[in-house]
């Protein structure tokens, strides 16, 4: 598991490689002014799949990452 610090460094050097600096710190602004409860999304993130759409998504993804 990564510390908080690398999460944080990663996370920033992603959003630059998508988005560019200017709209990295937008989006980081944005969030930041959001009221986002990341534990109530994750409870309601995976309501309407069935357990064999999960497993199939994350076999998926986990093709994606080889």
């Amino acid at each position: 598991m990564n510390s908080d610090v690398v999460i944080r460094a990663t996370g920033m050097e992603v959003l630059i490689e998508k988005l560019g600096m200017v709209e990295a710190e937008r989006f980081v602004m944005l969030i930041q002014k959001d009221s986002f409860d990341y534990t109530k999304w994750r409870e309601n993130l995976f309501n309407n799949m069935t357990l064999e759409e999960l497993s199939q998504r994350a076999m998926e993804y986990r093709q994606r990452q080889k």
